[in-house]
């Protein structure tokens, strides 16, 4: 078993070696990708010795990471809120509401401080786009303060309803940035390594919100599965911003009608997604009303 201990040694190096390593090629990557030395010797090089500290950094964290979360896992339980949070669906919901609708307005703020600094009507018709989805936090919000998840059935869907109407009219703002960055080359510009973070940011939250709408749609509840409906809503919104960033940076070989086409396609997909969504949530919701209302009549 020698290559094994081999491979471990290899693998497994000091912590103070591997965040020498870490740092060295995090800066040499920055430096390689400011300055254009892609095609370089050198950067060949790096890109070995990136790969390489890449597979430390995670048979560290294979080694490492378990033990940890058992153990905060264990400490969080202690606690009353966290516990709640972790093992009630519910107060999850409730607790995420307040921080996203809390995101939601700080977004529109940004936005129309940067309409108005940039004189763009992007950002402005960005900000209405937005506002609409605080609207709908709000709303929800508001239910789960006054009557709570899976207290009234009639409510709930009716208020579930609602918001898939106002995300039905939602599309018309969305259009119309889809508009702008077609006829007035208008959209997002992230500089340097921040288009990279911001990629990760869109695909970690449009692949965290596809997951939770499946989940969460199983438990029944229609305003908790609504609120997942409208993270998918800005999750599909964060991909069509990033990809104008992405032929901002990376896109000058790309003909001006190609990148039209692509834009033209991932928005109306985006449009697709979420009006789909929305008559869906709207059309099962009043299915359901009119059941219960019809029940209720007979029950009369």
């Amino acid at each position: 078993m020698k290559w094994k201990r081999l491979i471990n040694k290899i693998l497994r190096l000091p912590v103070r070696l591997m965040i020498v390593l870490i740092m060295f090629c995090t800066i040499a990557l920055i430096y390689i990708f400011v300055n254009g030395y892609e095609k370089h010797l050198f950067s060949c090089i790096i890109y070995v010795l990136s790969s390489y500290t890449l597979s430390v950094l995670v048979m560290w964290c294979i080694k490492v990471f378990p033990p940890c979360y058992r153990s905060i896992k264990k400490k969080l339980y202690e606690h009353q809120f966290s516990k709640r949070y972790f093992t009630d669906h519910k107060f999850k919901v409730h607790v995420k509401l307040y921080c996203l609708l809390i995101i939601n307005l700080l977004y529109i703020g940004l936005n129309v401080v940067s309409g108005f600094l940039y004189h763009s009507a992007w950002f402005v018709i960005l900000a209405f786009y937005y506002t609409l989805l605080a609207v709908m936090r709000f709303i929800l919000v508001r239910f789960v303060n006054d009557t709570g998840i899976g207290n009234n059935r009639l409510m709930e869907l009716k208020y579930s309803r609602l918001c898939g109407i106002i995300l039905l009219f939602t599309n018309l703002f969305l259009s119309g940035s889809v508009l702008m960055i077609l006829y007035r080359n208008k959209g997002y510009e992230y500089n340097g390594i921040l288009i990279y973070i911001m990629a990760l940011y869109t695909f970690y939250i449009t692949t965290v919100a596809v997951i939770e709408l499946v989940k969460y749609r199983r438990l029944g509840s229609p305003v908790m599965s609504m609120t997942k409906i409208i993270n998918m809503a800005t999750a599909l919104v964060s991909v069509l911003s990033l990809e104008t960033a992405m032929f901002s940076e990376f896109g000058g070989e790309m003909t001006e009608k190609g990148k039209r086409i692509m834009i033209a396609l991932t928005g109306a997909g985006v449009s697709i997604i979420i009006v789909t969504m929305s008559v869906y949530s709207i059309v099962k919701n009043s299915k359901e009303i009119k059941k219960i209302m019809e029940n209720k009549a007979y029950g009369e």
